[in-house]
């Protein structure tokens, strides 16, 4: 029975060059930063960008690669994942002041919108482990487009689990699966029929579909929105029928009531990572030599 974690490809750390290219076209257009065109020509300087407020840095590899990309030197002894207080600079650029500015706003939202996610991912990763230190915290599908591969490494720069990819890397039965199928049991057969060497995760909102799911060895169960004294019961009797099940809770889980369900899960997966993290403030400051 395959109860690991999910885990993306060993790949999560590349960046495509063309993701590069294609958000600082978005910022620069056919026509490039008007004001800085305007207002300098070869003048150098050097920067910092600074960390405005604690956090656990997450998107400085992706940040170094922007200003790479467009010819300006970067230093600096922070790395992605290291805790940094408030006003903590976490890396130092060298270059022309046109190409440092063309790059600062990518750069920065790339550093606010990971490190947000990271931060978080952090705390709730360590109040869950206070109760359970088995159980991982997950992302889920919830991220913003195009920008899903870069949302689901923060949690993992976070401590957490980046769940599935997307619709290619589990099978994974889900309430409107089931409707189309007639049922769960029908819908579970139809994909032991067809074949696969994916891991099996179903979705179940009653103990009666999650004995069956059971029953017919699926390696996942997701409890949806089912609540916490109640997913305690379930699990209790799931394991009664097969204890290699990982249980998955998800569906409403918040920061206030994630602790409520460390006891008895092996994974709790919740879209707050991704779709409402508050992102972390930074900025960049030039300095010039005289």
């Amino acid at each position: 029975m395959k109860t690991e974690i999910l885990k993306l490809d060993d790949d999560i750390n590349s960046i495509p060059m063309d993701d590069i290219d294609r958000f600082l076209h978005e910022d620069l257009g056919e026509e490039g930063d008007v004001t800085s065109e305007a207002l300098f020509t070869t003048e150098t300087a050097e920067a910092s960008i600074i960390a405005k407020e604690a956090c656990v840095v997450a998107g400085l590899e992706e940040a170094r690669h922007v200003f790479q990309r467009l010819g300006v030197k970067v230093d600096g002894g922070i790395r992605d994942s290291e805790w940094v207080e408030a006003m903590t600079v976490v890396a130092t650029l060298k270059g022309a002041i046109r190409k440092i500015l063309m790059g600062e706003r990518l750069a920065l939202n790339f550093l606010g919108r990971m490190s947000g996610i990271a931060t978080e991912t952090n705390l709730l990763v360590s109040k869950v482990r206070a109760i359970n230190p088995h159980v991982t915290v997950a992302a889920t599908r919830k991220t913003t487009p195009g920008f899903r591969s870069y949302e689901k490494k923060a949690v993992t720069i976070g401590g957490g689990e980046p769940h599935r990819f997307g619709l290619f890397d589990v099978i994974m039965i889900k309430d409107n699966h089931i409707v189309g199928c007639g049922s769960l049991q029908e819908a579970i057969r139809r994909i032991n029929r067809y074949g696969t060497t994916k891991m099996i995760e179903v979705e179940v909102e009653d103990e009666q579909d999650a004995l069956l799911a059971a029953s017919m060895n699926v390696d996942v169960i997701m409890l949806d929105n089912i609540p916490p004294e109640r997913g305690a019961a379930i699990t209790k009797a799931i394991r009664a029928v097969n204890d290699q099940i990982l249980i998955e809770v998800s569906g409403g889980i918040t920061p206030s009531s994630i602790e409520e369900f460390a006891p008895y899960a092996d994974r709790i997966s919740l879209g707050y990572l991704t779709h409402s993290c508050k992102q972390k403030d930074f900025s960049l400051e030039l300095h010039i030599k005289t």
